[in-house]
């Protein structure tokens, strides 16, 4: 099962590459985040399913890592490189691109190994995850709701269709909306569902006489 999930995971990790290198040069924001979702929010929880009890695990300092220090670590990667000035050296340079989406899978791979971890820890774990979704909804909602677009100007190629600029970073924005922040929301409903189950499957002390 950890086999195939964790070359699932690849597999649409080299699909969504492939994307990036396609459309690479056309400045379509919407594709960039397409590719940055595809990656943290799908990609990097299933080969963090499975890499689990693998030597990856100590690589990425999995064991002495808490969920919320990777949280933190996830919304740097991710407010950093979407800063204007980032964003248009990264659009002007494909080894720059994948350098971005390298540092994006690593913190998804880190942060949901981290706050999937078995065991002890769920509580924490579903607080790290929503506290991403929380700022992947505020990212979203910024770029969604900007007066102008952050990242160029004039018209760009979403997959072969010309949309302005502003257009396309709303739906950039909205795209980081539904896939980013519900992926990472359903992740922590998921863990607290299971302490309550946990909860309620535990035995009752029978009252004393």
């Amino acid at each position: 099962m950890k086999r195939s999930t964790r070359l699932l995971g690849l597999l649409l990790l080299i699909a969504l590459c492939a994307v990036l290198v396609a459309s690479f040069g056309g400045g379509s924001f919407t594709v960039h985040m397409i590719v940055h979702m595809g990656i943290v929010a799908v990609a990097a929880p299933l080969i963090g399913y499975g890499m689990r009890g693998t030597r990856l695990d100590a690589a990425l300092g999995v064991a002495r890592m808490t969920p919320m220090l990777a949280s933190f670590f996830e919304l740097v990667a991710v407010w950093f490189w979407h800063l204007p000035a980032l964003r248009a050296l990264a659009d002007a340079s494909l080894t720059l691109s994948f350098l971005e989406q390298a540092s994006f899978l690593t913190a998804g791979i880190l942060l949901w190994r981290v706050c999937l971890r078995p065991g002890e820890g769920r509580l924490a774990g579903a607080a790290g995850l929503l506290f991403t979704s929380m700022h992947m909804t505020l990212l979203g909602v910024l770029l969604a709701l900007a007066p102008r677009p952050l990242y160029g100007e004039g018209d760009v190629s979403c997959f072969g269709i010309s949309i302005s600029a502003a257009a396309d970073q709303q739906i950039g924005g909205v795209v980081m909306l539904m896939v980013g922040a519900c992926a990472y929301l359903l992740g922590g409903i998921v863990l607290l569902a299971g302490l309550l189950r946990d909860g309620e499957a535990l035995p009752t002390e029978k009252p004393r006489c």
